[in-house]
């Protein structure tokens, strides 16, 4: 009797993948690289998959799942975030979605600090003056700012937004506020005040995007939005790189609008080597590395094969998106 089909759209961090190369209950096809998956192989794999174990780079649209294996049981993706999947279509298919939630939100609430910290001291900068062999100590120049007496704003106040607090906190910031779709009962633990968006723009001095991707939040970081923002404030952005109009963003920068930028999100993804934010002095861009740990990537593919096994063999999936 032939076993079930799992597709794997990547090769996985080393842990993991050694766990899927002993894997003897399904017949594992895998493209084994690093980098994303053609969207022609990716097709041609998912017609005779059983399980498809995908990525944030891996659309499942309609295309896919009209090229999909009928009897394709479960698509389990290497994530917390989903707005690569179109969830509706999903649904329909009946099928159910695996997703990684909470295993990374340590990984990311750290990248958050650091982007904050090198926008905020003007790290890319320094960098930039060691490389070039120029400069030493300068009393009055380079200077960057620290968070002591500041106000923490963070918009989506979840796993990550709280995680972030909780590490930025210590920094001494005499004032936190957080915009979310209501009220946490529980916000007087973080010392964390719910304010409207609006208020939050005008206000924080360091803005941490740590909300979902949705219809509601892309584009959220526009020209209004920016207009509102001190001119010493710092956007960072650890969350999807659509909330923020890059465009806007850069006409913030260069007109004085706000202060600096840290992105670990950008669209595309990479960013070409010469656009405009890259190059910005006081823009930090990073390769999207915010969960980028061995623990973390470990984990999140252990739990993506778990609910793929899950899903091909009629259990109940360890973490599964609600339809």
């Amino acid at each position: 009797m032939s076993r079930p089909v799992l597709f794997v759209t990547r090769e996985l961090p080393s842990q993991a993948q050694k766990r899927l190369d002993a894997l003897t209950d399904v017949e594992v096809r895998q493209s084994k690289s690093t980098k994303a998956i053609s969207r022609s192989d990716l097709l041609d794999g998912v017609a005779t998959a059983d399980g498809l174990l995908c990525m944030l780079s891996d659309k499942i649209d309609e295309e896919l799942l009209s090229a999909a294996n009928p009897l394709l049981k479960v698509i389990s993706t290497c994530s917390v975030g989903y707005d690569h999947v179109d969830t509706e279509l999903v649904k329909r298919r009946g099928l159910p979605l695996g997703y990684t939630p909470d295993v990374l939100t340590d990984a990311t609430a750290d990248t958050t600090v650091l982007l904050a910290l090198m926008a905020s001291r003007r790290a890319k900068e320094a960098l930039c003056i060691v490389n070039e062999g120029r400069g030493g100590f300068s009393l009055s120049t380079g200077l960057g700012t620290q968070f002591t007496n500041k106000t923490l704003g963070i918009v989506g106040f979840g796993r990550i937004g709280r995680a972030t607090v909780e590490r930025l906190a210590p920094f001494g910031f005499s004032k936190i506020i957080y915009t979310s779709r209501r009220p946490l009962h529980d916000e007087a633990k973080l010392s964390a005040q719910h304010v409207p968006l609006p208020q939050l723009l005008a206000e924080a001095d360091l803005i941490c995007i740590c909300c979902p991707l949705t219809s509601e939040t892309t584009n959220m970081f526009n020209k209004d939005a920016f207009s509102l923002m001190k001119s010493t404030a710092i956007v960072v952005n650890t969350a999807r790189g659509a909330i923020v109009n890059q465009d806007d963003l850069l006409h913030a920068l260069e007109n004085g609008q706000i202060a600096a930028a840290g992105l670990d999100v950008t669209v595309p993804e990479p960013l070409p080597a010469d656009h405009p934010l890259v190059k910005h002095p006081r823009c930090v861009v990073l390769p999207h590395i915010g969960s980028a740990t061995e623990e973390t990537r470990n984990a999140m593919a252990n739990l993506a094969i778990d609910n793929a096994l899950a899903g091909i063999f009629d259990q109940p999936l360890k973490a599964e998106v609600e339809l």
